[in-house]
């Protein structure tokens, strides 16, 4: 499939995550309001809509602590979209859920599960072939439908299963899903909505030249899907309990490091496999995107390895991956490498190596380019055009808030760089990114709409108040689509520039 725009073409974009996105049913999804996003994105002139990790969140709602690298989240499953599938009624998708995530997901779950008895009553052959279809193609969807249906029986995590399904026993995984079978299809299901209606706003992007570009994390969560059914990929005991775990070193921001948790992959174990799970990982997000994002890619070079039981990341070692083997191999099996190489944090000559051997975009913080007297890599000036600079991601503060936080002497080294006075900080972010020769420059929409603080995604090292920003419908006018739109033409980030109105280069 021929991709909407690569990686190494000038454009620009916008990150939101679908959960973002307004809706009746507590958070978005992939429905109606996706769609009209979509629209939205073609008529501000952006080229690229970044998001965060599709697959079900973890705990307190985290898409980077996921229980699955290549399912999706129930959660994105649109009920809009069920009830004009006929798999719901109107008066199904009424009202709206209690606040809270667990409140949000247990109202989506009751509507999901009547979506699943009329899927079952109906005995659609095309819904039957469509089911068989995703099981031949999804090697992972036995193992994740099993992993959810045991979850019912055996709440807890994995490694508290009885002995027999905690070591996987042939015997009792058939048994399981003989017994469980209604809860398994369940899940087939709820996979096989969400693949229906992904590939629905896929097309209706590519119909708007909108490219998708994914993000897909370095480390796994332990009570996941993924290391139950490959134990021996990763260091565990014979309990199935990490041995060691993730984390980074202490640096400027922390003096203890941070105890990521993660298990490690057995790199070594892996790499006797030909990648083979690296490989489906990749396949599975490049199916749904057409570039994507490497989280933490520092570690496809080294990682700092913990001993499983410490209290922080103080006492570890790096240990070498075999970074170059993996990428030569996926390049082999795809064809190419559209990713983005998100090489943030405590650098190396190897780690840009490693990057630049293989031709990866690397990513660019203008939040982090003023805080310091001495020039950093991260002042525009500085950049090659094989870039991608954000204004900030979905673990900085928003622009404006950021702006608001920092200390008077960064705040005149921002404004005498940009040249501008204290008001709307965050379009001379976003004009600079888009000034800039790298080839792609995203800005989050809570930057676009100059939102403080309290519109932050994500503050790293805690666990309340994340991943519940929304867009109000009434916020994405005409007016900003238009000032959006002119700053890409201006800047040569789209086709589109202006529409034939010469008026657009005043507009922005």
């Amino acid at each position: 499939m021929t991709p909407v725009a690569r990686l190494s073409e000038r454009a620009s974009g916008v990150l939101l995550h679908p959960t973002s996105l307004p809706g009746p049913h507590g958070f978005g999804d992939l429905g109606p309001e996706a769609r009209a996003f979509a629209d939205y994105l073609a008529a501000a002139g952006q080229t690229w809509w970044q998001m965060l990790p599709v697959v079900p969140p973890g705990f307190s709602g985290s898409p980077y602590d996921s229980p699955s690298s290549f399912a999706g989240s129930p959660w994105l499953v649109s009920l809009l979209d069920l009830k004009d599938d006929d798999l719901l009624e109107a008066r199904d998708i009424d009202g709206s859920p209690a606040a809270g995530f667990g409140a949000m997901q247990r109202f989506r779950e009751d509507r999901l599960r009547k979506a699943h008895s009329a899927a079952l009553a109906r005995k659609s052959p095309a819904d039957q072939d469509e089911l068989d279809e995703l099981r031949e193609s999804s090697p992972w969807l036995e193992d994740w439908t099993l992993y959810c249906a045991l979850k019912t029986r055996h709440p807890g995590g994995w490694v508290d299963w009885p002995e027999e399904l905690r070591m996987r026993s042939p015997a009792a995984l058939s048994r399981a899903r003989r017994e469980l079978v209604r809860e398994v299809s369940f899940h087939e299901h709820v996979q096989l909505w969400f693949r229906r209606q992904w590939r629905r706003l896929r097309a209706h992007c590519r119909a708007r030249n909108v490219a998708l570009l994914g993000d897909v994390p370095m480390f796994v969560a332990h009570d996941s899907a993924d290391v139950w059914s490959a134990t021996d990929s990763f260091f565990l005991d014979d309990r199935g309990h990490s041995t060691v775990v993730a984390g980074v070193p202490p640096d400027a921001f922390s003096e203890t490091g941070q105890l990521w948790g993660n298990p490690l992959y057995r790199w070594d174990v892996m790499a006797e496999r030909g990648f083979e799970w690296w490989l489906r990982r990749l396949g599975v997000t490049l199916d749904r995107f057409d570039a994507v994002r490497l989280d933490h890619f520092i570690a496809f070079r080294r990682y700092w390895e913990i001993a499983a039981g410490s209290n922080d990341a103080r006492v570890g070692r790096f240990v070498p991956v075999p970074g170059e083997a993996l990428f030569e191999r996926v390049r082999e099996v795809f064809g190419g490498l559209p990713f983005l190489a998100e090489d943030l944090g405590i650098l190396t000559p190897e780690v840009h190596a490693l990057r630049d051997q293989f031709g990866l975009p690397g990513m660019r913080v203008l939040e982090f380019a003023f805080g310091g007297d001495e020039p950093n890599d991260y002042l525009p000036h500085r950049y090659s055009r094989n870039t991608a600079v954000y204004t900030g991601t979905h673990d900085n503060d928003t622009t404006a808030g950021w702006y608001a936080s920092i200390p008077e002497a960064e705040k005149i080294r921002v404004r005498s760089y940009l040249g501008t006075p204290d008001g709307e900080i965050h379009w001379a972010l976003i004009r600079a990114a888009l000034a800039s020769v790298a080839n792609l420059a995203i800005f989050p929409i809570q930057d676009a709409l100059g939102l403080g603080s309290e519109a932050r995604m994500n503050t790293p090292g805690t666990v309340e108040g994340n991943w519940a920003f929304r867009v109000d419908s009434g916020q994405l006018t005409p007016e900003l689509a238009g000032r959006l739109r002119g700053l890409a033409g201006l800047y040569e980030r789209t086709p589109r520039w202006n529409d034939g109105d010469p008026a657009a280069f005043v507009r922005a």
